[in-house]
């Protein structure tokens, strides 16, 4: 089993048990791997972390993990050099990556001596550095610098928070949201196009930063505030321009170009079915838990959810930090496949964690500094399960 399991994660594909448990039913003749169950008490630790790991540096681990490997192969070679083909005839290429983050680790590698490992773990934590410092300034702006270092906190030590030092988008995607937020909350329709376009070229939640920006803009429109109205139309104009042009452009080079990206994720086996395959998901995880991230994420998507509620109807926040969220969460419930991948998804989605920062800012000092080493020991122990021991893909 972990020949089997590290083999699948060294070519950079998803587990097919993954995939299926995700919510997009495993075809006919496609591989299986048998379902990963947990180890009873008093075994010896003969499993996924001696198979996997042995004599591997932990910065290459991070660099180098499941979708890692599809965005720096993308980087060293383009695109179209790399597809998995399964025997039902499904096919996963790497048309399905938007373009910004591996155009990122390629000019790194250009300019200095760095593998695409670490030119991702660079880019990444760069990003995570400015996405913290665009998360601070919109919550400064509107509630405060208590509320402000409160969310911050909140967000770094959410469960998926690994997903921050690893070579992956969501730090980019969350750095261009928070300061075209930002952008958008000083009315710096420009820059919050040009960051939103940007946004759209990372992952393809990106789009929900240009739904925002365009929200912002027409509500700015309707009731006749700010100098400059062809600012604002040249915002909303710019924002979705990077989403549109690289799902247009994967559709053209398929000979489809308005399904041809569709068919892309079809081929992953994700697809937005408005969350029609969650309840059986749900059904089947409560009967029979068998990876400790599946339970987790339920949780996670839940508690999203009640966030999104509480700040609709107890926050409410300004126009664009209520559409950029429930956009974001509209697109990760309901979509179908990799369910295991959710939580990660919602990372980016920052302020559904006001409601909680408001209460953390609130709070005594004390009680404020023992829930945030509480979170933290949970956040970098579930992490260092994620990145070492968990069998499937986040």
């Amino acid at each position: 089993m972990c020949t089997r399991v590290r083999r699948d994660r060294r070519a950079g594909r998803r587990p097919p048990r993954a995939r299926a448990l995700g919510g997009a039913r495993p075809a006919p003749g496609r591989p299986r791997t048998r379902a990963v169950r947990h180890r009873p008490a008093g075994r010896r630790p003969d499993g996924a972390l001696c198979c996997w790991y042995v004599g591997e540096n932990p910065l290459a681990r991070l660099g180098d993990t499941w979708d890692s490997r599809w965005y720096t192969g993308i980087a060293a070679h383009g695109y179209g050099h790399r597809t998995l083909t399964f025997p039902d005839g499904a096919v996963q290429s790497d048309l399905a990556f938007f373009p910004l983050y591996p155009g990122l680790v390629r000019a790194l590698t250009t300019l200095l001596p760095l593998t695409g490992p670490m030119a991702g773990l660079l880019v990444s934590w760069s990003a995570a550095a400015a996405a913290a410092c665009g998360i601070h300034l919109v919550a400064d702006r509107l509630y405060g610098r208590r509320t402000a270092t409160a969310l911050v906190v909140l967000w770094s030590v959410l469960p998926h928070s690994v997903v921050l030092t690893t070579a992956y988008t969501e730090p980019v995607m969350t750095a261009l949201a928070a300061w075209s937020l930002y952008a958008v909350l000083g009315r710096r329709w420009l820059w919050a196009g040009a960051l939103a376009a940007c946004a759209g070229l990372t992952r393809p939640t990106g789009i929900a930063v240009a739904a925002a920006v365009g929200a912002a803009a027409a509500y700015a429109l309707w009731a006749g505030r700010g100098r400059g109205a062809w600012r604002i139309w040249a915002g909303a104009g710019i924002a979705p321009l990077g989403w549109a042009g690289f799902v247009l452009w994967v559709g053209v080079r398929r000979g489809d170009p308005l399904g041809g990206y569709l068919a892309v994720q079809d081929g992953w086996g994700s697809r937005f079915d408005f969350g029609a395959g969650a309840p059986d998901f749900v059904r089947r995880l409560l009967v029979r838990a068998e990876v400790l991230a599946f339970p987790v994420v339920m949780v996670v998507v839940a508690v999203a959810l009640v966030l999104f509620a509480l700040l609709l109807l107890e926050d409410r926040p300004p126009l664009p930090l209520l559409v950029y969220p429930a956009v974001l969460l509209l697109i990760t419930v309901g979509g179908s496949g990799f369910f295991e991948s959710k939580a990660r998804f919602l990372l980016p989605a920052f302020p559904l964690l006001l409601p909680l920062a408001h209460a953390m800012a609130k709070a005594r000092p004390r009680t404020a500094v023992v829930v945030t080493a509480a979170l933290a020991g949970l956040s970098l122990g579930y992490g260092a399960y994620l990145v070492t021991i968990a069998p499937v893909p986040w």
